[in-house]
């Protein structure tokens, strides 16, 4: 199993994605649950995020709210 990136500081930016661990908000929710080919995926995102907000400047963050939590766990099992 792929170890979550996540480092426990969660806040989001305007776009949903975690400025701790450059995951989505989406990608966040049922980490546990998805196989290793899924998370790779993801972690290849993130390193792309990381590498891009190092040449961006961070706007505005908030922190994930549990509506946010409870529509991106719908929304994985949706989609």
């Amino acid at each position: 199993m792929i170890e979550s990136p996540c480092v426990a500081a969660c806040r989001l930016n305007t776009d949903k994605v975690c400025v701790g661990c450059y995951r989505h908000i989406t990608e966040i929710v049922d980490w546990n649950l998805r196989n290793d080919a899924e998370n790779a995926a993801i972690l290849q995102k993130v390193a792309l995020r990381k590498q891009n907000a190092a040449t961006e400047q961070e706007g505005p963050t908030s922190p994930i709210t549990q509506a946010e939590w409870q529509a991106a766990k719908i929304a994985a099992r949706l989609g």
